[in-house]
């Protein structure tokens, strides 16, 4: 019997095939709730996690211990809307996501063994993932918010680097993915818990906050002071209508006090015109009649 022959779907019809939801996280943040864009721009301090680079090309990064510092402090529900999430919930896959940012962009080594170097920033609208290796391909990462500052970033990964390395150095040369996360999590989380704070370990970022402070400080004497000036403007107005005021008051006074006398002098001499003729009246008749006599 003949075969039967294969139908040929055309090319336009075909259906584009999923891709893997750790790109989707990495590449397409708009999946994201505006709360969620919100926390991830602060200065928070996120996750913690050490890869070990296999050399290529391509080079890939094997996860070999991973701590969520945000899980510690943020409440988050778990539930189904957290698809394509960073971090938290049932959304674990954040530690596949920095070992495509480190496999994609690799750090470069440093070039004295035993230090951490090749420092990169890779930052998207919302976070940004420091990381750094050292010549063994020992890699260290952190991912933060956007205003966490990178430099700060990069001094923790080094002091985190020179207590990991002594400690699990030669384990993972050969540990297998995500078996040192258990044994890693109190230095991970103890080195979280430090950089948490920028002011306990930044004195630039404490500087700047107390310039702040000081910048507010000023701000209110400065408020204080324009509001004791418009108290004094207003006083001093109130003291010029008030001597204005007296002024008027004084040359009305001084007018009136005219007025009065020249009617009390009015007054005198009809009084003294009016008794003068009486007293004629009275007076002439008896003069008259007494050179009669």
């Amino acid at each position: 019997a003949a075969a039967e022959p294969v139908p040929v779907v055309p090319e336009h019809q075909k259906q584009p095939q999923p891709q893997q939801s750790t790109t989707i996280r990495l590449t397409c943040r708009h999946t994201e709730s505006a709360t969620d864009e919100a926390t991830m721009s602060d200065n928070k301090l996120r996750c913690a996690l050490v890869f070990r680079l296999e050399s290529g090309p391509p080079v890939s990064a094997t996860l070999l211990a991973k701590y969520d510092h945000a899980s510690q402090y943020e409440t988050h529900g778990g539930t189904s809307a957290d698809s394509g999430t960073l971090y938290g919930g049932r959304d674990k896959n954040y530690a596949d996501a920095v070992g495509m940012v480190v496999g994609n962009d690799p750090p470069g080594k440093s070039q004295e063994p035993g230090v951490l170097g090749g420092f990169k920033v890779v930052q998207s609208e919302v976070h940004q993932v420091v990381y750094g290796a050292d010549t063994d391909g020992l890699c260290l990462s952190v991912i933060t918010g956007l205003q966490y500052p990178s430099r700060v970033a990069i001094q923790m990964l080094v002091e985190l680097y020179g207590q990991y390395s002594e400690q699990f150095g030669l384990q993972a040369k050969s540990a297998t993915t995500n078996s040192l996360t258990k044994k890693s999590k109190p230095m991970l989380s103890s080195m979280c818990k430090k950089y948490d704070d920028l002011n306990n370990v930044d004195k630039a970022q404490s500087l700047i906050g107390k310039v702040d402070e000081v910048k507010v400080q000023m701000q209110d004497n400065i408020a204080a002071m324009l509001k004791n000036t418009e108290q004094a403007e207003s006083l001093a107005e109130r003291s010029d209508a008030l001597n204005e005021q007296a002024s008027v008051f004084k040359k009305k006074s001084t007018d009136l006090r005219k007025q009065m006398r020249c009617k009390n002098l009015k007054m005198t001499l009809i009084l003294v015109f009016l008794i003068g003729g009486i007293l004629a009246i009275i007076l002439v008749p008896l003069i008259m009649k007494a050179k009669n006599k």
